[in-house]
């Protein structure tokens, strides 16, 4: 056995088992401290942690366990033979989130910039394995530079292996991508892949081509954050599920997902020791929701009102901001919500909402949370630029997604749910297990007025005065096929409930379905659209 002279490469002999033990010590306090001071004082001025200070943010204290610590590469050529720095510039081992497993890989931007060669990206290989066949969550904390231009078609092959992982752990073990610096090319490629990615303001970016090649090729300057910032891709993009201001607040709120999921698809998500009441009366949502379809009201509140201590956590909150998707507990046990926010746009379903609503509705069926849709929606947004866009395919996104998921689903319709949009988040007759509304729902193929202008159009074109025909014709119409117990008498509404009455409701359903089971059809995979 060797240790490691002042000189790369150089050794000389130990003769006795303390000896070596004293090498593995010094070694390991060697990998620890990292290549150098400076190399740390210039990550935190750039307001950043190292990658051992995030892991021992996201891990409970004390229960990481690293792999491949000693690991370095084997490549030649443009001086990297004298430069074989331990760990390859990424941290990869595993530990526990609240007593519950959780594997983790964590760039070194302190070594090599953090970009990929061959040996990082088989240490990634390697913990995205033990995490699939552990069956937990897989966290990477992205600070890197991308491939490593020196290793060549290595380090591209490399990212290869990483997509493949991440399709195949897809659906089958959490996997939460963390942005703490720039990532470029390949390397944002692995976390568009994965179930939610969060970003840091300033200090995180994502883009394929950074500002330098985007002014090359279309002569349009833009700073790193105006392309591929946290906030672009929270608000613009929905490439991000989760922006926050530093890493701590971040890493704090990947740990709460994380208490949020199960630990794969064959697991139910944790329950937790409720400490509100499950048949607490929520008599403030007769004043929240106005019983006028036209007044806005923030959907929000309603959300509060029914889940657990009011407390839940929003996903893409900053993207398609006229639906609201969110994971809650509702008696202890985790639910997802969908609802339309009838504060942004009336609540309307469009592109974005679609595509939202529909990942998220994905994810929950994955992973075994049963999903909640509360509705307030006047249809379809209208406009050249939706269709033009592709809102038929998108929409139906949405519908597939509702269509193809087999966990428990409730639908509870507030106000107003009209037409296509009514049928598409999650109606009874596209398999919702259960469906409430409050007296104040309005269900029809449209408005009582459009309804009107539609069918009775000639009898108000004819009439001496139009717009008192018109009047009495919208209130025979609302009368007769928008009163809030017509779909109830036709077995499109289970029951029409008190809204105070809502949370014990949805927990009584809830429970009941617990042991909900359903065999997909046979076959290799379906064909959504996209």
């Amino acid at each position: 056995m060797t240790v490691l002279d002042d000189r790369p490469g150089e050794r000389h002999q130990l003769d006795d088992a303390r000896g070596r033990v004293a090498e593995l010590h010094e070694m390991r306090a060697q990998v620890l401290a990292g290549p150098s001071e400076k190399a740390t004082e210039a990550q935190h001025a750039k307001g950043k942690l190292t990658a051992r200070e995030r892991i021992e943010l996201l891990l409970d204290p004390g229960s990481f366990n690293e792999v491949e610590q000693l690991r370095r590469h084997r490549a030649t050529g443009f001086g990297l033979e004298t430069k074989k720095p331990y760990t390859d510039g990424v941290v990869t081992g595993w530990g526990t989130v609240e007593d519950r497993t959780v594997f983790v890989y964590a760039h070194d931007f302190r070594i090599f910039g953090g970009a990929l060669g061959e040996a990082h990206a088989m240490k990634i290989h390697k913990i995205m394995d033990m995490a699939i066949a552990a069956g937990a969550p897989l966290v990477s904390l992205n600070d890197g530079a991308g491939a490593r231009i020196q290793e060549g078609v290595s380090a591209l092959a490399g990212y290869g292996g990483i997509f493949q992982r991440n399709t195949r752990a897809s659906g089958v073990i959490p996997q939460i991508s963390v942005m703490l610096g720039p990532c470029a090319g390949g390397a944002a490629y692995s976390p568009a892949l994965t179930d939610f990615v969060f970003m840091v303001r300033e200090t995180s970016q994502m883009f394929i081509t950074g500002p330098d090649v985007v002014k090359t090729v279309t002569g349009e300057e833009i700073t790193q954050n105006g392309l591929g910032g946290a906030d672009v891709h929270a608000e613009t993009s929905g490439v991000a599920h989760f922006a926050y201001d530093d890493e701590e607040t971040c890493i704090a709120e990947v740990r709460y997902l994380l208490s949020m999921l199960p630990q794969n698809n064959r697991e139910l998500p944790p329950s937790a020791v409720p400490d509100d009441s499950a048949h607490r009366r929520s008599t403030a949502l007769l004043d929240l929701v106005p019983a006028d379809g036209n007044r806005p009201y923030d959907m929000a509140k309603v959300i509060e009102e029914l889940v657990d201590e009011g407390d839940y956590l929003e996903v893409h909150e900053r993207w398609a901001r006229n639906i609201i998707c969110a994971l809650a507990r509702l008696d202890g046990e985790v639910v997802g919500i969908v609802a339309n926010q009838p504060q942004s746009l009336a609540g309307v379903l469009d592109i974005e909402a679609s595509e939202k609503a529909a990942r998220f509705v994905q994810m929950c069926d994955a992973f075994s949370i049963p999903i909640v849709t509360i509705l307030d929606v006047p249809g379809f947004l209208p406009g050249v630029d939706q269709e033009h866009g592709g809102i038929i395919r998108h929409g139906a996104k949405l519908l597939y997604a509702y269509c193809n998921a087999t966990v428990p689903r409730i639908s509870l319709i507030l106000r107003k749910a009209y037409g296509g949009a009514y049928i598409v988040m999650d109606s009874q007759s596209i398999g919702a297990d259960l469906t409430y509304a409050w007296p104040t729902n309005e269900i029809a193929v449209m408005g009582a007025e459009g309804a009107a202008n539609v069918i009775f159009r000639r009898q108000i074109a004819e009439a001496e005065d139009p717009e008192a025909m018109r009047a009495r014709m919208v209130k025979e119409y609302k009368t007769e096929l928008m009163h809030p117990y017509y779909a109830a008498e036709r077995g499109l509404v289970d029951d029409v409930i008190d809204p105070a009455e809502t949370r014990e409701v949805l927990i009584r359903s809830l429970a009941m379905l617990r042991t909900k089971h359903a065999d997909p059809p046979s076959r290799k995979h379906g064909n959504p659209p996209v």
